[in-house]
């Protein structure tokens, strides 16, 4: 699990740099080379590469224009926002020392964008839009590999898709990656200038601009349509005895079944994740569907997996107050023996939360014959009251978008019974 000590470097009297982490020593390989040390305040270190002549050239690289770290949701709004202002052309990289999104942008547009998160692969977003089904998508992706291909080609050539749907697609992928760096909590950013055309595997012409609303507007909206609609695994039936919704909610009215979730509705109708999120939200609150719990593994994996995404909210809210480390301090002192053992080689990872799986064997072990489901409630719904009491006390917000009134929906499923 990746930890803020992985990227350590420790520079000594002398001037001498030396990894401290295995991850800064696999970046530092990677980089061998001569680097121009530029001048900074003295808490931060940057260099750009040169060559032994000292000089920028124009072989060594894109010339930095801007670059930045990332310390909440949000950053890359104003960021984004600067560049489209300002008119230049180049790459905006964001990276949050796991994935690494690239937005090539011009003239105030995003004309193309990449990213190496899984769900944000060209296949994958077909899929999540319901233009393929599961099928077609690993089908292609399996004559992809032996073609060697792209995606979009392949698809076409498979007769699953065509020039103008992946063009389209294409599209709705650049939109996806820019409004996901958008969100990006933890990690840096740099502006590059200028591209090479060649380089780009496609080019559209996504506005900034409206680009920077539909994401301001995404994150502000799904911090209250949470509370209602708690993610995308939890499943909208109807309620009976109601009148028919207004005509442009008809649609998904009519597709809710009370089998499919949020996410395989958001397929079906072509809508996106969000999208149907917003639309469930308006039926919610006129009282033509009410969500019901994910129908997922249940029993002690889904448990600790709630744990999960509640605490990584809670660490979220925490860094992006500056108040990271204080919590994780917090809870190392909350932890006491039975934890210790609870917990053992399962984590928790940077971002909070623990490997399911490792907790719920070390739990099998630890309370062996005793019901593990309740067990395990009881001592995570401790452990991430705990943690949610000390990231409120650290991190002050209105009552009414409170981080304890954003994750309810999340403790009501780990709460213990009786």
């Amino acid at each position: 699990m990746r930890k803020p000590q992985d990227d350590l470097v420790f520079i000594d009297e002398r001037g001498v740099a030396q990894p401290h982490g295995e991850r800064a020593g696999t970046q530092m390989r990677a980089r061998a080379g001569a680097y121009r040390l530029m001048p900074t305040p003295n808490h931060v270190v940057f260099m750009r590469f040169t060559g032994q002549d000292g000089r920028r050239d124009e072989e060594d690289g894109a010339i930095v224009r801007l670059a930045g770290e990332i310390t909440q949701p949000g950053t890359m709004c104003n960021v984004i926002a600067l560049i489209a202002q300002a008119n230049w052309r180049g790459e905006l990289t964001v990276r949050d020392g796991e994935h690494v999104r690239s937005i090539f942008i011009d003239s105030g547009n995003a004309v193309c964008a990449t990213s190496d998160v899984d769900e944000e692969r060209f296949g994958k977003i077909m899929y999540r839009f319901g233009a393929i089904d599961e099928f077609q998508l690993r089908h292609t992706l399996d004559k992809q590999k032996e073609s060697g291909l792209r995606f979009g080609d392949m698809a076409v050539e498979l007769g699953i898709s065509n020039h103008s749907q992946v063009y389209h697609y294409l599209g709705k992928q650049a939109e996806e990656i820019v409004l996901a760096s958008m969100q990006v909590s933890d990690g840096m950013f740099c502006f590059l200038d200028g591209f090479d055309d060649e380089a780009v595997p496609f080019h559209h012409s996504l506005s900034l601009n409206n680009l920077l609303m539909d994401g301001v507007t995404r994150m502000d909206e799904m911090r209250y349509f949470r509370q209602r609609v708690p993610s995308g695994d939890y499943v909208p039936d109807r309620v009976e005895g109601r009148t028919e919704p207004p005509k442009e909610f008809r649609a998904i009215y009519e597709a809710i079944d009370g089998v499919l979730s949020v996410i395989e509705l958001g397929r079906v109708l072509g809508l996106g994740e969000f999208q149907t999120t917003k639309q469930l939200f308006q039926l919610i609150q006129s009282k033509h569907v009410a969500m019901q719990k994910p129908r997922m593994r249940g029993g002690p994996l889904e448990v600790v997996e709630t744990a999960n995404a509640v605490l990584q909210q809670i660490h979220q809210e925490a860094d992006s107050g500056g108040k990271g480390t204080v919590l994780r301090n917090n809870l190392a002192s909350f932890v006491d023996p039975t934890y210790e053992q609870l917990f053992s080689r399962a984590g928790p990872a940077e971002k909070g939360a623990f490997e399911a799986q490792r907790v719920v064997d070390n739990a099998r072990a630890l309370f062996a014959g005793a019901n593990i489901e309740r067990q395990l409630k009881e001592l995570l719904y401790d452990y991430v009251s705990f943690a949610l009491f000390t990231a409120g006390s650290l991190v002050r917000r209105s009552k009414d978008q409170s981080l304890s009134k954003q994750v309810e929906p999340l403790m009501s499923r780990l709460r213990p019974i009786g």
